[in-house]
């Protein structure tokens, strides 16, 4: 019996049917489709029903996950959820989501890592399965970012979108799945950005919601500067510990947060445009959803012992990079 690793043998995603460009942001916003798109690379981005949570797009993702797969959602035993905007502060979305799926045999729980969350998620989920105590586990990033966005904030309320995805991971003895993972954080790094209402230091009062509290505040200049810095850094950390060269790599997925990040983390790595996926112009920034939206959209592109790297970094700060080698053909 060779070693077990853990590799995703399926991926799903959801977006909302909603969209908003940036010609729809201008209408609201002092803003303009020019400014946004020269900055950011985001043309427009994808929008939940105000009366519809986070929940909704893990359990479509999942549901066609495992329609895809055949699998009876009785079959898994874990879900671990990436996630900044849960339905409830308690209990965990993971836990909402098993439910309207039906994984009653499994046990859930949501990690909040923001825009690391799928990282983080799917670094844990994979342990699970490594220890040969679990052979399926999903793991999901997805997010309601719109529910948290100042509407009045140029500076935030352009960037984000609504979205997630879902992947089923299974125990693998070729050696494909997830080799290795390089996580970090730095608390210091909350003040830059971070919800500042709403939890156990500021807990909404009739003052928090007045001081607009509630919403995402980001300092983007600082942000920017940490997240090319470290998001470049990881990925070539990972790239040398096991001594990988550009050529070794035939996928970057990176979060998809700003393109002249994503560019940067690309050429630390030595790696052309047509190895990096970039989705980001059509679904903005969805935080935890948008490892997974890029593996679902690129699913049929890849090719069974690709090597792959992910790579990441949010609010905390948190940042990561993930290297694994795909497990099927489509």
């Amino acid at each position: 019996m060779g070693k077990i690793t853990a590799a995703i043998t399926g991926v799903e995603g959801y977006v909302p049917e909603k969209v908003m460009t940036n010609h729809d942001l201008e209408k609201i916003i002092d803003t303009s489709d020019e400014w946004i798109t020269t900055r950011t690379g985001i043309k427009e981005r994808h929008i939940l029903g105000d009366d519809e949570a986070t929940s909704d797009i893990g359990t479509r993702a999942v549901k066609k996950l495992l329609e895809k797969k055949n699998i009876d959602p009785k079959e898994i035993d874990l879900v671990i959820c990436g996630t900044v905007t849960p339905d409830y502060p308690f209990p965990s979305t993971a836990n909402v989501i098993s439910d309207k799926v039906g994984m009653t045999n499994a046990w859930s729980f949501d990690v909040n890592a923001a825009c690391s969350g799928f990282i983080y998620s799917l670094a844990t989920g994979a342990q699970f399965i490594e220890t040969g105590k679990y052979k399926k586990v999903i793991v999901i990033g997805a997010d309601k970012m719109t529910s948290i966005l100042d509407y009045e904030d140029r500076a935030t309320c352009v960037i984000f979108g609504d979205g997630g995805g879902a992947v089923l991971l299974e125990p693998n003895e070729e050696g494909l799945g997830v080799v290795d993972s390089v996580l970090k954080s730095d608390g210091q790094g909350r003040k830059y950005l971070l919800q500042p209402g709403g939890g156990s230091l500021n807990p909404p009062t009739h003052e928090t919601v007045d001081k607009r509290m509630h919403y995402v505040h980001q300092e983007g200049k600082a942000v920017f500067k940490f997240a090319v810095t470290n998001m470049a850094d990881v990925s070539a950390e990972i790239m040398n510990r096991n001594n990988l060269t550009s050529e070794d790599v035939d996928w970057l997925v990176p979060h998809q947060a700003n393109l002249r990040i994503i560019d940067a983390t690309a050429n630390r790595m030595g790696l052309p445009s047509e190895k990096v996926m970039v989705n980001i112009q059509k679904y903005g920034n969805t935080t935890a959803g948008t490892l997974p939206l890029c593996l679902w959209d690129w699913e049929s592109q890849l090719k069974k012992g690709d090597n792959i790297v992910l790579s990441a970094f949010g609010g905390g700060f948190t940042w990561g990079a993930i290297y694994l080698k795909w497990a099927y053909n489509s």
